[in-house]
């Protein structure tokens, strides 16, 4: 069920909007405002997926609702209305931060096209929110060895910029903590992180994925869908593991770059973007350039910022201060006590080969929590993660 707000101040368009959407889903559930001050009312009382409104009102006209929206409910998707008078005043909405405009009298189609999407971007934020919320209770980018502190450094200087970056590093040594503290310290934290497993979506699939398609492009494409890319409008998108991305994918990527535009997929028309790109890969993109598997271009257009995660074996100095992490953050989720290390299973625990590096050493210490005795001892380092 979707919470809709449409404002307007001319009783008929007002009742047809109501109309067409309630018939469009009979879920939805939609409030109406008969100008700009009535609906910052309802703004501030309720929380709502989408708001639909009029650009000319008396007193407090749209664009203000708009700015209000925009400052105290930046996740909620705007769609304006506009006269035919009002084409400036529409495009400068668009830059006001709102998701789409559309002409009076509104086009029955293009209406819904424009709501399904935007309440499909709205429910990608709020996922994506969910999510950066787990994962900054579970997970911090731990450790004061010079290796980490240089990266702290580095994320602090590049943060505020929009410059592009590449994250190397094996698997399981932090990656995605980097893109996800950019983010949070860059002028984009209050707009969505979309993240993209390149490695893990099919290769005839990551371009539906990565920039949507419109309904009948492909077998199964029954509505049109939001890609990644336009999801993340204003935001930053994390393409992790951008090294087992398919050549095709590559090219139309770097058109995204150089352009600022996306196509949907069996769509022709070109879709304005604002998105800041950090890119993830554990292997060596220059080896792949190589053997012809990645694209030159794309890769010096991504590496203008390059951060170099190192493994867990070459920073053991911090595996204290990760074991304490964890273990409260272990026992926050399981609303036990925390577990203590003995110093001698600590050391012990400084000697194992971390091939995982602090994934598998998160997995290590769950498991000697939930095994180990009271104190873990180095018996139960040695029993249960077989040093």
């Amino acid at each position: 069920m979707s919470r809709i707000l449409i404002i307007e101040d001319e009783p008929a368009i007002r009742r047809v909007l109501v109309k067409i959407l309630s018939e469009e889903d009979k879920s939805h559930e939609i409030d109406e405002a008969e100008n700009g001050i009535d609906a910052i009312n309802h703004i501030k009382k309720n929380s709502y997926d989408l708001i639909i409104s009029d650009i000319k009102m008396p007193k407090v006209d749209g664009m203000e609702v708009l700015d209000y929206s925009k400052k105290n409910t930046p996740e909620t998707p705007i769609i304006m209305i506009s006269g035919h008078g009002d084409l400036e005043l529409a495009v400068d909405s668009m830059k006001k931060g709102a998701f789409d405009y559309i002409s009076k009298p509104p086009d029955l189609n293009r209406l819904l096209t424009t709501v399904r999407n935007a309440l499909d971007r709205k429910q990608l934020v709020v996922e994506n929110k969910l999510l950066r919320k787990k994962i900054s209770k579970n997970f911090e980018m731990i450790g004061k060895s010079k290796a980490i502190n240089q990266i702290k450094d580095l994320i602090d200087k590049v943060a505020e910029t929009d410059a592009k970056i590449l994250v190397n590093g094996p698997n399981g040594s932090g990656k995605e903590l980097v893109a996800k503290s950019i983010h949070n310290l860059s002028k984009r934290a209050h707009q969505p992180l979309i993240e993209v497993n390149c490695a893990a979506i099919p290769s005839e699939l990551i371009e539906s994925e990565l920039f949507g398609h419109v309904k009948g492009s492909f077998t199964g494409a029954v509505k049109d869908k939001v890609g990644k890319f336009e999801a993340a409008h204003n935001g930053t998108i994390f393409l992790d593991e951008i090294g087992d991305m398919s050549l095709s994918a590559q090219a139309k990527v770097l058109r995204v770059l150089q352009d600022n535009c996306i196509q949907k997929v069996g769509g022709g028309k070109d879709i304005k973007i604002d998105v800041r790109v950090i890119a993830a890969t554990n292997k060596d993109l220059k080896k792949e350039i190589e053997a012809a598997k990645f694209r030159e271009d794309l890769y010096h257009r991504l590496a203008v910022i390059i951060v170099d995660v190192p493994p867990l074996n070459s920073r053991k100095d911090d595996i204290p201060l990760l074991i304490e992490h964890f273990c409260q953050n272990i026992a926050d989720s399981q609303g036990s006590d925390v577990k203590k290390f003995s110093e001698k299973a600590i050391d012990l625990m400084k000697k194992h080969d971390w091939s995982g590096n602090v994934r598998e050493l998160r997995n290590a210490i769950e498991r000697l929590i939930i095994l180990g005795d009271k104190e873990i001892s180095p018996k139960n380092v040695k029993d249960f993660i077989k040093i």
